[in-house]
């Protein structure tokens, strides 16, 4: 098997793209579909600054690598969990490419630990409110990477979500008919009320399978294991669901997802609206003034329970 471009030994063969690549030209090809899902969906620009979440896996390390080696200005945040073991070796994964690659381009690494921040780790604080770790998990994230990226003003924050992701929840969202979150399902969200950070998904063209050759082929030491929190999630078997059909008719995930941001663009009417009916909808939060459609937002009215609660 010979690299398409090159014609030498390819490392990595792309059956959705009918193509195989050597090490250097699988390096090229995955930072110029990174480059061109930045510039098809006007995610930033050159001189802005962006804040990437990451979590020490391959996916988030990744393409905080790929935005510094495109020249970006892209500085990273991860949040503690405080899930034992998982928690401190993943943390440990993210200070180190921070050391190494971040360090030689000049980009920083912020943290913030749910444990000194919110009083308590994630499946505590699950258990003393009553909801699914998966839950509070996400509440909390949302709410951090939100706001540091409003307080050291970041124009956009990056997330490393991967077209084995979207398809995925792209697949949750149709078989319960989700139309407010299709609605709001794109690789760009833009900040459409002050308070709120734009949101981008700069992977969103590339698998998880060749986020994960780029980062082995890379050495990019990343957190292998999957959270432990994540055992039993439904996203992890529509993946499952779609991976198989990858492989039986290779191509399916991109058409799937694709397909579906065609006809949401062909909308581009309705879709425009949608930052008007947030400004109708949203009001800053009575507690901490971020953005909500209450009184008090989700993340306040989850740290209050905690505070008032036990443990089942």
């Amino acid at each position: 098997m010979n690299c398409k471009k090159c014609h030498t030994k390819a490392v990595i063969g792309l059956p959705r793209h009918n193509a195989a690549f050597c090490k250097v030209c699988f390096n090229a090809f995955v930072r110029e579909q990174v480059a061109r899902a930045i510039k098809g969906e006007r995610m930033f620009a050159p001189q802005d600054r962006i804040l990437v979440a990451v979590s020490g896996g391959k996916d988030s390390l990744a393409l905080w690598d790929i935005l510094l080696k495109l020249g970006y200005k892209a500085d990273a945040l991860y949040v503690d969990l405080g899930i034992g073991g998982y928690s401190a070796t993943s943390r440990k994964k993210a200070v180190q490419f921070a050391e190494t690659v971040g360090a030689s381009h000049q980009a920083t690494l912020l943290t913030h630990t749910v444990q000194e921040e919110e009083g308590a780790g994630i499946r505590e604080l699950a258990m003393l409110i009553h909801r699914p770790t998966c839950s509070a998990c996400g509440t909390i994230k949302r709410y951090q990477f939100n706001r540091a990226a409003i307080a050291h003003h970041y124009d956009v924050m990056a997330t490393g979500h991967n077209l084995d992701d979207e398809a995925a929840r792209l697949l949750g969202n149709v078989l319960h008919w989700q139309e407010e979150y299709l609605d709001k399902q794109s690789p760009s969200l833009p900040a459409s009320v002050e308070g709120f950070a734009k949101k981008v998904k700069p992977l969103y063209r590339l698998s998880e399978r060749e986020v994960a050759a780029y980062a082995v082929l890379n050495r990019i030491d990343y957190i292998v294991e999957e959270c432990p929190m994540a055992k039993g999630s439904k996203m992890l078997l529509y993946k499952e669901v779609l991976n198989r059909l990858e492989t039986e008719s290779p191509g399916t995930k991109q058409a799937f997802y694709c397909g579906f941001l065609e006809k949401q663009a062909k909308a581009q009417p309705a879709a425009a609206s949608m930052a008007e009916k947030d400004q109708a909808s949203l009001r800053p939060c009575s507690t901490c003034g971020q953005p909500t459609t209450a009184e008090t937002c989700s993340y306040c009215k989850m740290m209050a329970r905690a505070k008032t609660g036990s443990p089942r």
